[in-house]
C-alpha cells in the first residue's frame, strides 16, 4: 500500500508494507516477545497489531535516513522519557543490544546524557530495565 503526503509542498510516497514489517519483526525480536505485544494489543482491539507491524515495522522503519542503531537510540530516549514503559524500554534495550550494534556502555551512557532531561528517577528506572534486559 502506497499513500501519498504532502512534503514541503512535494508529494511523496511513503510505502507502508505488512510483508516489510512481518520481515523487520522476525529479524529483530523473538517469536515469544513478539507474539506477547500483538496479543496484548488484539486482545481488545483485534487487527490492532497489523496496523503496529504494516505502519510502524513496515513503514517508519524503512524510512531512509536512520539507520536501526540511531532508531534504536531515539526509542530508548523516548520511552526512558515517557516512563511507564518499562517492557517496552526493556526489549528496545535488547534490540539495540543484540541487533542494532550498541554496547551496553553506550546504552547507559544514552541513559546517564537523559539524566539532566528526564530526572533522576526514569534514568533509575530505564537502569532497572537495562539490568533485566541484561539478565534475561
Amino acid at each position: 500500500m502506497k499513500i501519498a503526503v504532502e512534503s514541503v509542498g512535494k508529494e511523496c510516497a511513503v510505502e507502508l508494507s505488512v510483508e516489510k514489517g512481518n520481515e523487520f519483526v522476525r529479524e529483530t525480536q523473538t517469536p515469544e516477545a513478539a507474539d506477547a505485544w500483538k496479543q496484548q494489543l488484539d486482545q481488545f482491539a483485534p487487527g490492532a497489531s497489523d496496523w503496529v507491524v504494516g505502519a510502524v515495522f513496515g513503514g517508519t522503519y524503512q524510512r531512509e535516513g536512520l539507520d536501526l542503531r540511531d532508531r534504536q537510540m531515539l526509542n530508548l530516549a523516548a520511552l526512558a522519557a515517557l516512563g511507564g514503559v518499562e517492557p517496552q524500554l526493556t526489549g528496545h534495550i535488547k534490540t539495540a543490544i543484540n541487533v542494532a550494534g550498541m554496547s551496553k556502555r553506550e546504552v547507559a551512557e544514552c541513559f546517564v546524557h537523559l539524566m539532566p532531561y528526564i530526572g533522576v528517577p526514569k534514568t533509575l528506572a530505564a537502569m532497572r530495565c537495562m539490568e533485566a534486559a541484561l539478565q534475561e
